[in-house]
């Protein structure tokens, strides 16, 4: 277990290097190109198989317990170490992110975006899973400190290099943003392991807060979840993610929507809830406050873009459904209690599933039409998948109500608990508040299910094809395996949500009461 965990994170490195190393001449197929993107896809293909035996092996009756662990000495001086172990939180984590990155690696494979050399692409890909899954995996502040922002530079170029229109300055901004943020998020980290003598997140959250003062707490608490936020993203900052999405190539934002904005709001349950509780409590309501903020403003950006004669376009509308999605998620952290956090940690694998084919339909979309734009797939000559490609249509359909949260699918538990957790907070926060929230964040819901039916409606109904246009393809056989996986989970999770819950609940008990359970 120890050796497989550590293979999942390592081995996507040596993946990439061997990316950047000519073919073998015996598996060069019929081109280098092919080579290189089957590489990829062999090389995740691997790190999910690795990723699948650890959550067979994984010990199900105490997933509160820290198990695979590693802990070795890395930088004496500063009592740094390379410690790394999963538990009944990180483990989902770490499966969607093995999952999500082979998917990509195999949609790539049949449809490459434009862009330079498949070499660069296939091993960015790697070195932006293995960020992503040591951040998942890593038990020392410092280590997740660099493995969250490792995986900045892979998506900075896949962006700027194989995105769209608008692609530099997306990716610009995509970048100051979250550098920014972390900047800012090492000072409140560095105070934390000064104070409290380690930089091991176990040790810590143990102590549960009993080492640091309140005013180190809050202090803490601010900077780091500064930083967070910027990539969960709440708002107000979270406008780099409308940018990025919309110029973002196909894979690159399926990874950013259901793998990068997960790293956020993981490190507020890793990091903050455990570490400094105190802090936490003295901050609740005002993330609880920005993250209801943000399910309204992200449900109403959706409704403007989908009226008719908006122009708007379908990859900024689901990136803009995202900052609502993790809306839920701040919520159900900021009530600091078991319901609401294992809400949260539902919510997050949730949306990576849903918004993850979300982006691979509108990607399709793309391809097929030339646009992603609203008013042109809804025109008299538009989309109308259902007579046109019903089997993307019907996708698209079953996407879009996944995502409003339809009872029997993954998207209902998470925004459900999230919205029970701010029904009855945990003690010393103020209940009237919460309530109130509680309110904003259902009426959010609403909303949430208007704008998505509206887009169903205008993109997948229509008149039939008119005598002469050229027939659209339907779903093509590499996307339905690229896409079968998240609908399937998407089912799974929405009738059997124990799966997940079994998982998280002991975990989030313990970590909510300092280790002590």
């Amino acid at each position: 277990m120890q050796f497989l965990l550590a293979l999942t994170v390592v081995g996507p490195l040596i993946g990439a290097a061997a990316a950047l190393l000519p073919a073998p001449p015996g598996l060069k197929g019929k081109s280098p190109d092919q080579a290189v993107l089957r590489h990829g896809v062999t090389v995740t293909g691997v790190i999910l198989l690795a990723a699948i035996v650890l959550a067979l092996g994984f010990d199900h009756d105490q997933p509160s317990r820290m198990q695979a662990t590693t802990d070795i000495t890395w930088i004496p001086a500063l009592d740094v170490r390379i410690h790394l172990g999963i538990d009944g939180i990180s483990l989902p984590l770490l499966v969607l992110t093995a999952l999500l990155t082979f998917l990509c690696a195999l949609y790539s494979y049949f449809k490459m975006p434009s862009g330079p050399s498949p070499k660069a692409f296939v091993a960015l890909l790697l070195v932006l899973e293995s960020g992503t899954l040591a951040t998942f995996a890593v038990l020392d502040l410092v280590l997740f400190f660099l493995a969250f922002e490792m995986v900045l530079i892979p998506m900075y170029f896949l962006i700027a290099r194989w995105g769209g229109e608008g692609r530099q300055a997306a990716a610009w901004k995509f970048i100051l943003y979250t550098l920014l943020g972390s900047v800012v998020m090492l000072l409140g980290l560095l105070l934390i392991g000064v104070q409290a003598g380690t930089f091991d997140m176990v040790a810590l959250a143990t102590d549960n807060g009993r080492g640091l003062t309140t005013s180190v707490q809050v202090t803490a608490v601010l900077a780091i979840g500064l930083g967070l936020a910027v990539k969960t993203p709440m708002w107000p900052l979270h406008s780099w993610l409308p940018d990025a999405h919309t110029a973002a190539p196909t894979v690159g934002s399926v990874l950013l929507a259901g793998v990068l904005l997960k790293m956020g709001t993981y490190g507020f349950v890793r990091i903050l809830l455990p570490i400094a509780p105190d802090g936490m409590r003295t901050f609740a309501p005002y993330l609880a406050a920005f993250a209801v903020a943000g399910i309204i403003y992200g449900s109403l950006a959706c409704l403007a873009l989908v009226r008719p004669g908006a122009k708007g376009d379908l990859k900024r509308l689901i990136a803009y459904s995202s900052v609502g999605h993790m809306g839920f998620v701040l919520l159900g952290i900021a009530t600091m209690t078991p319901t609401g956090v294992n809400g949260a940690l539902f919510a997050n694998i949730a949306h990576g599933l849903v918004t993850g084919l979300l982006f691979f339909l509108v990607g399709a979309l793309k391809d097929r039409y030339g646009t992603a734009d609203l008013d042109t797939l809804a025109g008299a000559t538009g989309a109308a998948l259902y007579g046109r490609a019903p089997r993307l249509g019907a996708l698209l359909a079953f996407a879009a109500v996944a995502s409003l949260g339809l009872p029997g699918l993954a998207g209902f538990w998470g925004e459900m608990l999230a919205l029970f957790g701010a029904f009855e907070p945990a003690e010393g926060l103020s209940r009237p508040a919460f309530l109130t929230f509680m309110a904003i964040g259902a009426f959010g819901t609403l909303l949430t299910a208007a704008y998505l039916l509206l887009v169903v409606r205008r993109v997948c109904m229509g008149g039939p094809r008119p005598a002469g246009e050229t027939a659209i393809a339907d779903v093509q056989g590499y996307e339905f395996a690229a896409w079968t996986p998240l609908v399937a989970l998407t089912v799974l999770a929405g009738l059997w949500p124990a799966v997940l819950l079994g998982l998280t609940d002991p975990a989030v008990q313990k970590l909510l009461a300092g280790g002590t359970q």
